[in-house]
């Protein structure tokens, strides 16, 4: 039997870990954590998002981003301080603007195509998520924002999406918890949410049960090509005592460790780490239960996200910062976040609310990088960005395929 390891145990890991078993490999699971799902894949927003396929490069985001930069609660907050790798991924960012059109039709279909294979792999294995089919509604305050989602509109429709223009009025029915004067927005119904963390963490289990290996609380110190096999050195997370396992394929799932792992057998691939934060308003009264919303919500200018998880918690996320690998979670990040939900739901009590920060894996043309790596063995399947969630289930299926036909 083939072995292959899966180098990270977020949902990327994890859902291609399941596709491997699924075709018959014999599947080992590495991560540093001590379960799966600790990483980026912990509290992110929720969404299942086909809907927020477009991708970054456009010279909409680079004006926006150069008018907040001295602004702390901005949406998109760039750290000044020198760094070779952020300033050589800004200027790869800044050629992939001719493929914006491109590339935006493309990550839509890809997240169409992950649809069916994440549900699937939820039904097979009954893995209970708190999912929410009520679609997502993306809202704007002036017309110029709501013509510029006009023009995505077309390019998702293009990729097979539909998504269709509402009045105020039509949002008020939409989603009647929400409070404010808007210009209008756009509906995607089949658009869903759910709780990540809860899904990679049952489909690990279910991995568990098709015969896959989990080192969890295991570092990979390095990695190198011995002939056609790859040779991992692995050790307990913070000690010095590597051992070396020989694998027929690897492949490297590693979010934003994925730079750092391809470098060790000569290869660059260029993720970034770009920090966001999320905050879970537990809702613990019946008057947040009822002012929470149900319909998941994106507000484009402020970059916003949020998702219903049952029906005692409401997850909001946003922001982007690129800050290196800095985890720490800032207030002056978090409390934007809370003033929004009472902003919009005053309704509910934000008196128990948890804040969290992940590093989202990005590379600079804002699609994942899936594919065979040039040394003999090695595979990747990472860069997702913030769409982790709703393109993991697809480009694992993709990277198996590949592998299976190497």
């Amino acid at each position: 039997m083939i072995s292959v390891a899966v180098i990270g145990a977020g949902i990327t890991g994890v859902t291609t870990a399941y596709a491997l078993l699924e075709r018959g490999y014999d599947v080992t699971v590495i991560d540093r954590e001590k379960y799966a799902a600790m990483g980026t894949s912990f509290a992110n927003g929720g969404q299942l998002s086909a809907s927020n396929a477009e991708v970054w490069t456009h010279l909409g985001t680079i004006v926006k981003g150069l008018s907040w930069m001295f602004r702390a609660d901005a949406p998109l907050l760039v750290n000044p301080r020198p760094s070779w790798h952020k300033y050589s991924w800004f200027v790869e960012f800044l050629r992939n603007i001719p493929s914006y059109r491109q590339n935006t039709v493309e990550t839509a279909k890809l997240a169409l195509a992950a649809r069916k294979h994440l549900i699937a792999m939820a039904k097979a294995e009954e893995i209970e998520f708190d999912l929410v089919e009520r679609g997502i509604l993306h809202f704007y305050s002036d017309r110029k924002s709501f013509d510029h989602a006009a023009e995505v509109t077309k390019l998702l429709n293009e990729a097979g999406l539909e998504r269709t223009a509402v009045t105020p009025d039509e949002i008020r029915i939409l989603e009647p918890s929400l409070i404010g004067n808007f210009y209008g927005g756009y509906y995607t119904p089949s658009d869903f949410t759910g709780d990540i963390h809860k899904f990679t963490r049952g489909l690990a289990k279910a991995c568990e049960r098709k015969g896959a290996t989990f080192l969890f609380q295991s570092d990979v110190k390095s990695m190198e090509t011995m002939g056609k096999n790859v040779q991992l050195s692995i050790c307990p997370y913070d000690a010095n005592n590597p051992a070396s396992f020989l694998f027929d394929k690897v492949v490297v799932c590693a979010g934003t460790g994925s730079k750092k792992l391809a470098a060790n057998v000569g290869e660059k691939v260029n993720v970034y780490p770009v920090k966001g934060y999320s905050i879970t308003v537990n809702l613990n009264s019946a008057t947040s239960r009822r002012g929470a919303p149900w319909v998941s919500l994106l507000d484009d200018d402020a970059k916003i996200v949020t998702s219903r998880l049952g029906e005692h918690r409401f997850r909001v996320a946003g922001t982007a910062e690129f800050n290196g690998y800095n985890r720490d979670i800032r207030s002056d990040r978090i409390n934007p976040l809370i003033s929004w939900v009472e902003r919009y739901f005053p309704d509910i009590d934000t008196d128990d609310v948890i804040p969290w920060s992940g590093l989202r894996p990005m590379m600079p043309n804002m699609m994942p990088r899936v594919g065979k790596g040039k040394q003999p063995g090695v595979y990747y399947n990472t860069g997702h960005g913030h769409l982790g969630w709703t393109l993991s289930a697809i480009t694992a299926q993709l990277i198996a395929g590949i592998i299976g036909n190497s």
